[in-house]
């Protein structure tokens, strides 16, 4: 009897990225042909030491650079061609992103903060968003929190401030940039367990660049990176990257 494996769609294919940098005229070359895919619904750690690229490749993942050379698919669409209108309006609507620094709005509520992407995209603040809002809040913990401001909580309450953040419209895919690098252990600890549990109920997909290897229990793959290129990628599903 014939067994039917399914295989999960693919949300990313990167083939032949390479990006490259001048600094004072010199050339950084931050990736180095990067052939990749990502699955939906997966949790990816990029793992490497500073200066591996482990940001750069977040950031075309997260459409906010482009690569020099190569290309980069997400679901059906081809990146590499698509205007800077285009990519925003992608980005706002599909992609979430979490911050080593939360990079939260200090002179907005914690509500306020989270509805901003809403804001962005121009979108009403009716009855309707002002519960979906507050029950993202209520997701992380911070509902009793909301009109307060970031500067009256804490390290770990910031981030998941950044966290329902993400999460507010839904997102495909959440890009976490270093999110556990500014927190004490016990704390970090939480927030992959509150970025994995909440991740799992809104069926994103989760890659999260680090240099802290309690990422890598909290997560199905891990590619290494060193220098710009991919060394290793460990976990279910390595031996389908071709």
């Amino acid at each position: 009897m014939s067994v039917t494996i399914s295989v999960p769609e693919e949300v990313y294919r990167l083939t032949g990225v390479s990006k490259t940098y001048f600094t004072n005229r010199i050339e950084v070359s931050a990736l180095r042909e990067i052939d990749f895919t990502i699955h939906e619904r997966e949790s990816i750690a990029v793992v490497g030491p500073s200066g591996s690229g482990k940001s750069t490749l977040l950031h075309i993942l997260g459409t906010v650079d482009t690569p020099s050379s190569g290309t980069v698919r997400f679901g059906d669409q081809e990146l590499t061609g698509l205007d800077d209108d285009r990519l925003a309006e992608m980005r706002s609507r599909s992609i979430g992103f979490v911050f080593q620094n939360y990079n939260l709005i200090p002179i907005l509520s914690v509500f306020e903060n989270v509805e901003y992407p809403l804001r962005i995209q121009r979108r009403a603040l009716t009855k309707e968003v002002r519960a979906g809002i507050m029950g993202v809040l209520d997701e992380v913990g911070l509902a009793d929190y909301a009109r307060r401001r970031p500067s009256q909580l804490s390290g770990g309450q910031r981030q998941r401030v950044a966290i329902a953040r993400a999460l507010i419209n839904d997102p495909a895919v959440i890009l976490a940039d270093e999110p556990t690098a500014s927190l004490d252990t016990a704390t970090s600890e939480r927030i992959l367990t509150l970025i994995r549990d909440l991740s799992a109920r809104h069926r994103s997909t989760v890659v999260i660049s680090t240099h802290d290897p309690q990422v890598l229990e909290y997560t199905d793959r891990h590619v290494h990176l060193r220098d710009g290129r991919i060394t290793a990628i460990e976990g279910p599903g390595a031996a389908r990257e071709d």
